[in-house]
C-alpha cells in the first residue's frame, strides 16, 4: 500500500516536471501568442457589435421620447379648446 502511494507521488512529480517543461517551450509560447491574438480579435468583434446595439437602443429611446412629447403636446392642444368651451358653457349658464 505504501509503495502504491509512493509510486503515484513520484509519477505526479515526473508528470508535473515534464508538463512545466512542455508548457514553457518555444512552441507552446507560440501557441499561447496565437490564441491570445485570436481572443483579442474576438473581443474587438464583440465590442463592435455591442456598440452597434447600444447606438440602436439610444436611437429607439430618443424616438420613443419624441413620440411621448408629441402625444403630450397633442393632448395639451386638445385640452385647451375643451377648457375654453367649458368656460363659455359656464358663462352661458350663469347668464340664464
Amino acid at each position: 500500500m505504501k509503495w502504491d502511494k509512493l509510486a503515484c507521488f513520484a509519477g505526479g512529480i515526473l508528470f508535473g516536471t515534464a508538463g512545466i517543461k512542455m508548457l514553457s517551450s518555444k512552441d507552446a509560447k507560440k501557441a499561447y501568442t496565437h490564441t491570445t491574438a485570436a481572443v483579442l480579435r474576438a473581443k474587438e468583434c464583440v465590442m463592435t457589435t455591442v456598440t452597434n446595439v447600444r447606438e440602436n437602443a439610444d436611437d429607439i429611446l430618443a424616438d420613443a421620447k419624441q413620440i411621448n412629447e408629441d402625444r403630450a403636446a397633442a393632448a395639451a392642444a386638445e385640452e385647451i379648446p375643451d377648457a375654453a368651451e367649458e368656460c363659455r358653457c359656464k358663462a352661458e349658464a350663469v347668464e340664464e
